[in-house]
């Protein structure tokens, strides 16, 4: 992995940085850009680390990692293109920019990878999709799987899914929020104090995911182990299928996708 430069210390910027500081990378091979002096003083202060302009930092990095906005990625590739040299690795992390707009702002032959990660990565649970690009070599995809895996789980994809991994893991944490607020509100309805319903809620949402994640059983299978005939589970199931509350979680993340594929074709 070498010297890490990360370019946008956001809230994404920042998990990579502490995440990799964490796993045990050394905090001397670790440098980030960032525009707001206010805000670069903080870094230095609370994590140690070198800030940087960006062509100091594309100069002393082996690994290039762009969190910025989308919108702003094509003038950062234009400012350190001519610093990004044979070797390097290039990782983005911005929506719907894509390896071909990357190789093209880059020296030709430039090894990239382009990741959709989300937000659980704060808390070490993320979940990133990687896809490599034109000129990636295997050791370059387990560098970036390597960066990645400091902050939650890494998965590889053709580049042609990622608009469904936008869909399903990049969105996704927004809709498990949406289900969690209206089961707290359901618990509210039915008499419940807010902070006793969000206590049920939240520890039912963990433990239901982590049955699935350690038993490796199919969620059918644990569904029906729940829905006793004629019971209260089967009731309430039956009435989120009279509202086709499936058929509209499927269709949401169809719309999140078609989406994700208009952003992607105008951040070009």
């Amino acid at each position: 992995m070498g010297t890490v430069a990360i370019f946008g210390a956001g809230v994404m910027g920042e998990t990579l940085l502490s995440g990799l500081l964490r796993s045990g990378h050394p905090v001397e091979e670790l440098v980030v850009t960032e525009r707001r002096p206010e805000r670069a003083t903080e870094l230095a202060d609370k994590y140690g680390i070198t800030v940087l302009d960006n062509t100091d930092a594309a100069d002393r990095a082996d690994t290039i990692v762009l969190v910025v906005k989308p919108q702003d990625m094509g003038s950062l590739l234009d400012e350190i293109a001519d610093r990004v040299r044979p070797g390097n690795l290039v990782v983005s992390l911005a929506a719907g920019i894509t390896t071909d707009f990357l190789e093209s702002r880059l020296p030709e032959g430039s090894s990239v990878v382009r990741v959709m990660p989300n937000t659980p990565a704060l808390v070490d649970e993320g979940m990133a999709a990687l896809s490599p690009g034109r000129h990636c070599t295997e050791g370059h995809l387990a560098t970036a799987s390597a960066l990645l895996a400091s902050c939650g789980k890494v998965t590889q994809v053709p580049e042609k899914l990622m608009d469904a991994v936008t869909a399903i893991s990049g969105s996704g944490p927004a809709y498990i929020f949406y289900v969690v607020e209206a089961m707290i509100e359901a618990g509210v309805v039915l008499g419940m104090p807010r902070t006793t319903a969000t206590e049920l809620v939240v520890q039912t949402l963990y433990g239901a995911a982590t049955m699935i994640k350690e038993t490796g059983q199919h969620p059918t299978v644990l569904r029906e182990q729940v829905t006793s005939p004629g019971g209260t589970t089967a009731a309430a199931l039956r009435t989120l299928d009279d509202h086709k509350v499936r058929a509209a979680f499927i269709t949401a993340m169809e719309a999140a996708a078609r989406r994700s594929h208009e952003l992607a074709s105008g951040a070009q």
